[in-house]
């Protein structure tokens, strides 16, 4: 029997918590005040861990908090009550790297289950049993492990096993970078990374003291074209039964930091495609939708990584290649009147009539329409809702659910599906 895999989803504040699990996540991980890699995410307090995780068990879905850093002189003080807070809240597992705050958790929250993130680079079957034999539940697997290593790996353990499948990827060795360090004195490893692989650079050749030869490319305007080293996204939409059958027990889809269109649109068209899988395996295809809905929100081009071989050029960002989002997060249903057909909705960015929109909710629901009529909380006509959490309503002849957000089109482009790119 094919075990269901769990579609695991970032939750870099609360609003996106309750937003993942409500668009089909079976688990969330998120960070705490300290001992994270993401500290310009909205970490949660423990107060608010546990009101996540009280949203959350009520939906049968479960949180992990990160606390995956890499450890300097002076980040262990406050470890054991840190973990033990935490281990209150009800949370069901921490993700943690370093050895010390693993030996840490262990001994001050007894009980507790601990994954072993991504950062240690665990890339074969033996490093899993190890970390099995030290009492950890689950192995967050390097990104640079391709599926074939993944069957062996479960060939040889039972560990459960986690691996991401979306989301940016680091252009350093499973996460590990200097370059924030070097160049802003920001510890990435640490939570600190200000991304400077994603910044544009000039290139110069420099033949010998004194000379130095701009080679920095110049595109068709005159302007020159700049030079970043970074990665594509990561997509696996398109071998979901490859993750399955490889023995894959959670899917993980990265950004901590990413919006709550993005939470929702992505754990929405992962889950719809998991449960597709799970009903009829044998007759299993990608809906093209999956993959139309995953470029509403991609911020680049996408790739599969080092799932099917070592990744090449067309899998790095050398220039201004990049794919801007068609779409935008334009506001939230809060109430629909099935008897006058009127959605009421709060504004999250500026639209107005004659804009096309797509309102797309949990279960992989969609409906797209051109807006007709608008009108204020006061019941007033008006053209657009350029203000912030404004409540407008306006006339939506197909019923739409509170919860359900909307999405407007930045620019009119032909209709295709775009295929993933393959390693």
């Amino acid at each position: 029997m094919i075990k269901r895999p769990e579609v695991l989803a970032p939750a870099g504040t609360l609003e996106k918590l309750q937003v993942a699990i409500d668009y089909g996540a079976d688990a969330v991980y998120i960070g705490g005040d300290a001992y994270g890699l993401r500290t310009r995410a909205g970490n949660f307090s423990f107060d608010q861990m546990r009101a996540g995780v009280e949203y959350a068990h009520a939906r049968h879905a479960k949180v992990y908090v990160a606390a995956n850093i890499v450890a300097h002189e002076g980040n262990l003080p406050g470890a054991e009550e840190f973990f033990q807070h935490v281990q209150e809240t009800g949370v069901d597992a921490v993700i943690v790297s370093d050895p010390a705050l693993i030996q840490t958790c262990v001994l001050a929250a007894p009980g507790l289950a601990i994954h072993l993130s991504t950062q240690a680079s665990s890339c074969n079957w033996e490093t899993l049993n190890f970390w099995q034999d030290e009492g950890l539940e689950r192995v967050v697997l390097a990104r640079e492990v391709g599926i074939e290593e993944i069957k062996e790996m479960r060939r040889h353990t039972d560990i459960q096993i986690e691996a991401f499948i979306h989301g940016a990827m680091c252009i350093g060795y499973s996460g590990r970078c200097v370059l924030s360090n070097h160049m802003g004195l920001r510890d990435a490893n640490r939570g600190g990374c200000a991304q400077n692989c994603r910044w544009k650079y000039d290139i110069f050749d420099m033949p010998q003291l004194g000379q130095k030869n701009d080679l920095t490319s110049v595109g068709p305007d005159g302007k020159k074209e700049a030079f970043s080293m970074s990665a594509v996204d990561m997509a696996m939409i398109d071998h979901i039964p490859d993750l399955i059958d490889a023995g894959v027990d959670s899917l993980k889809i990265e950004g901590r930091m990413k919006t709550v269109h993005y939470v929702s649109t992505v754990a929405n068209v992962y889950s719809a495609a998991v449960d597709a899988y799970m009903r009829d395996p044998a007759h299993y295809h990608t809906d093209p939708a999956w993959v139309d809905d995953l470029w509403k929100v991609a911020q680049r081009g996408m790739s599969t990584g080092f799932y099917y071989g070592t990744p090449t050029e067309q899998d790095e960002l050398f220039d201004e290649g990049r794919e801007r989002p068609q779409y935008r997060f334009i506001g939230e249903v809060q109430a629909y009147a099935a008897a006058t057909q009127t959605v009421t909705v709060q504004q999250r960015n500026n639209f107005g009539i004659g804009d096309p929109i797509e309102f797309y909710g949990p279960g992989f629901t969609h409906y797209a329409m051109t807006l007709q009529d608008l009108f204020d909380e006061d019941g007033n006509a008006i053209d657009r809702a350029p203000h912030a959490m404004q409540i407008v309503t306006f006339h939506c002849p197909h019923p739409v659910r509170p919860g359900d957000f909307l999405r407007g089109q930045r620019v009119r482009r032909p209709h295709q599906r775009k295929a993933v790119q393959h390693a």
